[in-house]
């Protein structure tokens, strides 16, 4: 379906089959941009150094070869242009012990935006479920956030942390034991420290796609990161796939005026761009 006129118009978060999890081409991801009536579009493959070796994605799964992804992804940039606002960003996998390794590489290429997230709790990616065995959704929920909070004091070189509350996307029972108020000291404290460090947050569609009714993160983290000063919410599908870009932005504007937002935040040459909620 076409978005309609004054919907949200730009979509940065997508993979790309630069990305190990997708096998999406990137003018496969750009055309469906087009087609969607999109003005403006960030690629952000996954850079995740330090994943751990996996039967199934390999032994090095989400390197990125950043020359041979600005060769394209460049040239793609000229060949749209007219027709789609092509940027180019990157998803770093954030690890307390990297800041320094991910600082270099950021100050290395002409990103226009980086997102930080949060993949592995104890080197575990909450997608495969093993970090969940003999312990409640609500454990790991806490851990991640306070991992979460080891990272952020660790790392700087990123624009927006990605889908705060991923991980309980995966819990055995999802957002059964979870809430703002349940983990309020983690997440207040996540947020301050966005705020603090001049960083935004994502507004992540791929919660909705994964059934748990709220975007990532829930409604109540977006309204305290409000409440607490926060200004720089990105919006993002997280398609790995052309048919989940601009995944449910049809609501996206709604949910974040709900949350007392009036702007949402493009970036450019990592520099945030405000633009008006219609």
């Amino acid at each position: 379906m076409k978005l309609e006129r004054g919907m949200i118009r730009g979509d940065f978060h997508m993979h790309t089959d630069f990305s190990t999890d997708s096998e999406a081409p990137v003018r496969s991801m750009l055309d469906a941009a087009v087609e969607r009536g999109l003005v403006t579009v960030c690629i952000t493959d996954h850079l995740d150094l330090d994943y751990p070796p996996d039967e199934e994605l390999g032994p090095s799964p989400f390197r990125l070869d950043l020359d041979r992804y600005f060769d394209m992804l460049t040239g793609l940039r000229e060949e749209y242009r007219g027709k789609l606002d092509v940027r180019i960003g990157v998803e770093m996998g954030m690890q307390p012990h990297l800041g320094n390794v991910y600082e270099e590489l950021v100050s290395e290429y002409p990103f226009d935006f980086v997102i930080g997230s949060l993949h592995l709790i104890h080197g575990m990616d909450p997608y495969y479920g093993k970090v969940f065995e003999g312990k409640t959704d609500a454990e790991v929920y806490r851990e991640a956030f306070r991992e979460t909070v080891r990272c952020l004091e660790h790392m700087r070189s990123f624009d927006v942390l990605g889908h705060l509350d991923y991980v309980v996307r995966y819990g055995r029972r999802q957002a059964q034991e979870y809430s703002w108020r349940g983990f309020a000291d983690e997440i207040d404290e996540i947020l301050r420290c966005l705020i603090r460090d001049g960083k935004g947050l994502e507004m992540n569609m791929g919660g909705l796609k994964y059934g748990l009714g709220f975007a990532n993160p829930h409604p109540d983290v977006l309204r305290r990161y409000r409440e607490l000063g926060g200004e720089i919410v990105t919006i993002g599908a997280d398609a790995h796939k052309p048919e989940h870009v601009a995944y449910d932005f049809e609501k996206a504007g709604e949910i974040l005026k709900a949350c007392g937002f009036r702007y949402y935040t493009e970036f450019e040459g990592r520099k945030a761009v405000f633009l008006p909620i219609s």
